[in-house]
């Protein structure tokens, strides 16, 4: 048995693979005014589209529809199928909080409320 197809065939079956991969994915990257949709997420990158991204490097966001998951630093590593992976040189998850750079007591108060009866 032979592994060939013709080059049309595979084209197309490509083609329809990244189709298949956009529909399902709600992940996107945003660098600066940009924005991309990502095929493939692993813990060390993830993939886009070649023919759509440009290479990317440096400072940008992830998010999950809405939801912004990372901030992360990234470089243009290797382009395989039809797909450019950006691996990741940093990858920090954000928050809807603010870092704490101190300890807080579980019963700590949560506001300082004064006596506003006291006007100077």
């Amino acid at each position: 048995m032979t592994d060939f197809l013709p080059k049309e065939v595979q084209a197309g079956l490509d083609a329809a693979r990244k189709a298949d991969l956009r529909k399902t994915s709600r992940l996107r990257v945003e660098a600066g005014e940009q924005s991309f949709r990502i095929l493939r997420f692993r813990d060390d990158g993830f993939t886009l589209d070649v023919d759509a991204a440009p290479h990317l490097r440096g400072l940008v966001d992830v998010y999950d529809g809405a939801r912004h998951l990372y901030q992360c630093l990234v470089i243009a590593s290797v382009e395989e199928d039809g797909e450019m992976f950006y691996e990741f040189k940093r990858a920090t998850a954000a928050s809807d909080k603010p870092a704490l750079d101190y300890y807080r007591e579980e019963n700590a108060p949560v506001a300082l409320v004064t006596d506003q009866s006291k006007k100077h």
